[in-house]
């Protein structure tokens, strides 16, 4: 009886997958220090592609209200379409109150989840591991309110810092885990017969 073997276009295929997401995990890198040395371009590509998605997101759901008219919510969806359309177009218009306004969102969003945060620390207070929650909650509510103190002339460094940093930790991730999967013809993965 023959013994299974893998197909010859397994291992190149799994080398070739590997090596794009080891790129795409350097290319990230990249951008994300261009993105740290220069915080205010990367807030200006942040707030313009979160512009554009909201204007097609706008549009599809446009798209799809009149697509579905006869079915219930069809002013509800329109609505949703258009305020999303133009909120987009609002962004694209006058990007550094885009800018200003996703900072000051984000903002707020940390410090209430550190609120929460250090009230979940102190339910937690006898537990293993609480005072990290406490820590987690507390820096939360330090870089919400440093935001908001120093909102609006925070925004454009904080959203380029922000996203640089994004950048960076997801090329870092993709590198590593990647380059610590097992390479075809390794643990298990038969080799093509010659």
């Amino acid at each position: 009886m023959a013994t299974p073997q893998a197909t010859p276009s397994m291992p190149g295929t799994s080398t070739r997958s590997r090596g794009w997401s080891i790129f795409w995990g350097i290319l990230l890198i990249v951008i994300g220090i261009l993105a740290l040395l220069m915080p205010e371009i990367a807030a200006l590509a942040t707030a313009l592609t979160l512009a554009w998605l909201l204007v097609f997101a706008g549009i599809i759901e446009i798209v799809h209200a009149f697509q579905t008219r006869r079915r219930r919510g069809f002013g509800w969806k329109l609505v949703a379409g258009i305020v999303t359309l133009v909120l987009g177009l609002i962004i694209l218009l006058f990007p550094v109150a885009g800018i200003a306004t996703l900072a000051l969102w984000i903002g707020a969003f940390l410090f209430a989840g550190g609120i929460i945060r250090l009230i979940l620390a102190f339910r937690l207070r006898p537990v293993k591991g609480w005072v990290w929650v406490l820590i987690d909650g507390i820096l939360s509510i330090i870089i919400g309110g440093l935001i908001a103190w120093g909102w609006p002339a925070s925004s454009i460094p904080f959203i380029g810092l922000l996203a640089g940093f994004w950048l960076l930790f997801s090329g870092i991730w993709r590198i590593m885990l990647d380059g610590r999967a097992p390479r075809a013809g390794d643990g298990g993965v038969l080799s093509p017969a010659i």
